[in-house]
């Protein structure tokens, strides 16, 4: 798939590389890129290997600037990381990719991008948009999940959170070292060392750099914020422990008078007089009761039930 970049991106069957005005932008296979790399005369030697893509990176070289994308599922960030590379010069860029991933964001460029000043930073600009087109409302439903979590967590619900919690921390993880490397990426683009961007258009790679890193901050926010939820989830597994544990202690504290009486008078001496009183029995009896209720009147006074 090749296409030339005018006040849109227009397919052509062929690559004419001798007009050096229209810039270009090819998408190949690994095995395409073997077959032609020749007729874009990049001068460098890249030994595709997309299974083993593993960050999004660039690296500036004599005569060409080379890379490649690593771009988590944002519907499974868990899932898998689709890679593809890159090499671009002064003249376009030549897309490496056995997934389809940069036909789709091409298509997609296609059908509802015109510019009035066609570049290829334009493009490159766009292109790295449609990477993260999706991200400002996936973190906004990241947060709207993470409030639901505290509010059940606040209104006492006995469902576990730290599962999701954890689940939705590791993707904020992966998120935030996707943008880590997009802002290298473009801080690379941005200082232009070979000179392949007009000096006015690297303004795009700039804007590119100040999104990413507000979805960055936004990341790390969202991350530390559930780091709060789980710590409030234990906190609030420890006042309810408190609170059993101080039940258990005023039960304990009521009975222990009680024990007190039925072990004294448990011991059967033989010259225990109350043994033999009639009255005994019912009198003892009061003074349990009497204990029991003098107890909670002191626990309720003192407002530990």
């Amino acid at each position: 798939m090749y296409y030339y970049i005018r006040n849109t991106l227009e397919p052509v069957d062929k690559l004419d590389l001798s007009k050096k005005a229209d810039k270009f932008v090819a998408v190949l296979t690994s095995a395409e890129w073997l077959e032609n790399k020749d007729i874009f005369d990049m001068g460098i030697e890249m030994d595709i290997d997309l299974s083993a893509v593993g960050a999004t990176k660039a690296e500036v070289n004599y005569d060409s600037l080379t890379g490649t994308f690593s771009i988590p599922d944002r519907e499974k960030l868990s899932a898998p990381c689709t890679g593809f590379a890159f090499a671009l010069d002064e003249k376009g860029i030549v897309f490496i990719d056995d997934s389809g991933y940069v036909g789709e964001k091409i298509r997609r460029i296609t059908s509802y991008k015109r510019w009035t000043m066609p570049s290829l930073e334009r493009f490159i600009y766009d292109f790295l948009e449609e990477i993260v087109v999706k991200d400002q409302t996936i973190l906004e439903q990241v947060d709207k999940e993470l409030d639901t979590i505290e509010s059940e967590i606040l209104a006492g619900s006995d469902n576990d959170p730290c599962q999701r919690v954890n689940r939705i921390r590791s993707d904020l993880r992966d998120l935030r070292v996707h943008y880590e490397q997009l802002l290298d990426l473009s801080q690379e683009l941005e200082e232009n060392e070979n000179n392949f961007f007009q000096k006015e258009n690297t303004r795009y790679f700039h804007l590119f750099t100040q999104r990413v890193s507000r979805l960055h901050d936004l990341t790390a926010s969202l991350r530390e914020y559930s780091i709060q939820i789980r710590d409030l989830y234990q906190s609030q597994l420890d006042i309810r422990q408190n609170r059993i544990m101080a039940l258990l202690t005023i039960i304990t504290t009521i009975f222990m008078p009680l024990t007190l009486i039925a072990g004294w008078y448990g011991m059967n001496f033989k010259y225990m007089p109350e043994l033999e009183f009639k009255a005994a029995y019912p009198i003892t009896f009061v003074v349990s009761v009497a204990i029991v209720i003098f107890s909670l009147l002191f626990f309720k006074k003192k407002k530990w039930l």
